[in-house]
């Protein structure tokens, strides 16, 4: 994640530097705000799976890859969050879109797709709202609340859709030897994207409890008192 995670001993950014983060944050905002909008309105019109993608795919692409300004911020220390988490966070989602939305049929007509997008616009607009108003010390607390409570159910719904979008395309990775380098080259290099897919699928096993576990961390530090105070 890209802002304050957690409160720290992190002096804060300069003034300028509070003045982009607060414009970025608060253009991210509206941005995922914009994507649940189309998204309700798509589903409550009766629109077809088939059809989703095309509907949202300029939204999801520039507010999804501009995250990726989030690593920067992190590694120039703009914020205090620890730049790897922040890249494991913001990867999977990049990687979902340019890799596979973007590359494959099969993954935009997935029925992970409204999972993802439903589970990120939602997450995204408390986190977002949160940074935001973070940087200017006034954060409802019903919004704190959201901020460390809602991926209780919204990320392990956004990883079944991210899973179900890859596992769709896996058959047309094949068929269509997608990104797939084959021997003889003039590389003397092989890659076969299918392989590093279910590879990279597997890879949820072990990351998905440690960054859940993060969260879990984050939550318990935020929220703790007042844990203790309703117990």
């Amino acid at each position: 994640m890209s802002s304050k995670t957690s409160k720290s001993k992190h002096s804060g950014p300069s003034t300028l530097g509070k003045l982009y983060l607060i414009a970025y944050n608060g253009i991210q905002t509206l941005g995922w705000s914009y994507l649940l909008l189309q998204t309700a309105t798509f589903f409550l019109n009766r629109g077809k799976l088939e059809d989703f993608w095309n509907e949202i795919k300029w939204t999801v692409i520039i507010f999804q890859n501009a995250a990726l300004l989030e690593v920067v911020h992190s590694a120039i220390r703009l914020v205090p969050s620890n730049v790897i988490v922040v890249f494991m966070q913001i990867f999977s989602r990049v990687f979902l879109v340019c890799g596979m939305l973007l590359a494959t049929h099969s993954a935009t007509v997935s029925p992970g797709l409204p999972l993802c997008v439903i589970a990120w616009s939602i997450t995204e607009i408390i986190r977002y709202a949160y940074y935001a108003l973070n940087l200017v010390n006034f954060v409802p607390q019903i919004l704190l609340f959201f901020r460390y409570s809602t991926f209780l159910i919204l990320y392990p719904i956004g990883i079944t859709g991210e899973l179900l979008c890859m596992y769709h395309s896996l058959d047309e990775v094949v068929e269509k030897q997608l990104f797939t380098v084959s021997m003889p080259n003039t590389w003397n290099f092989i890659f076969n994207y299918y392989y590093f897919l279910v590879f990279y699928m597997s890879l949820y096993i072990p990351l998905f409890p440690y960054l859940f576990g993060h969260m879990l961390k984050q939550r318990r530090k935020m929220l703790g008192d007042d844990t203790k105070k309703t117990a």
